[in-house]
């Protein structure tokens, strides 16, 4: 493998983690160029109306699969995918998993931000909160409210 590294500079990866795909990205550092990337889809659980999940495992699946892609891509480029120097993530925000502390598995599928389960509370809290809370409410947009508060259980 050729040294790339002074003809694009070192290599910037990027998770990209979103609620229907998940794809890794590489970038020039020199030119902000997207050199290879590698994009899959990620399936929904809709169990009920207003439900909406995904497979923790899956996702986690995507990740790596995403990853191994696009550094074989690499590769075909004659590109050292050992010149990435730092990878950035985003991810689904308020998406919501809980992992066993023990085996490292998930308990229950993951509840995505847009899961309209506990929207009933939200509103009560909406409705019935004491002032501090209806303070708040003003301040801080209700949409970004209902997203937060999306997994009160």
């Amino acid at each position: 493998m050729t040294d790339t590294r002074n003809k694009y500079g070192p290599l910037i990866g990027s998770i990209d983690e979103g609620t229907s795909s998940t794809r890794f990205l590489v970038f020039a550092s020199k030119t902000a160029e997207v050199l290879t990337y590698h994009q899959v889809e990620v399936p929904h659980i809709i169990p009920r109306e207003g439900w909406f999940e995904q497979d923790p495992m899956l996702i986690l699946k995507s990740v790596i699969d995403t990853i191994d892609v696009t550094c074989d891509n690499l590769k075909k480029l004659n590109i050292n995918y050992e010149d990435i120097v730092a990878t950035g993530i985003t991810n689904q925000r308020e998406t919501t998993i809980l992992w066993d502390p023990t085996t490292g598995k998930p308990l229950y599928n993951a509840l995505v931000w847009m899961d309209m389960r506990t929207s009933s509370t939200v509103d009560e809290i909406l409705q019935n909160g004491k002032r501090p809370c209806k303070i708040f409410c003003k301040i801080y947009a209700a949409f970004q409210l209902v997203l937060t508060l999306a997994h009160l259980k």
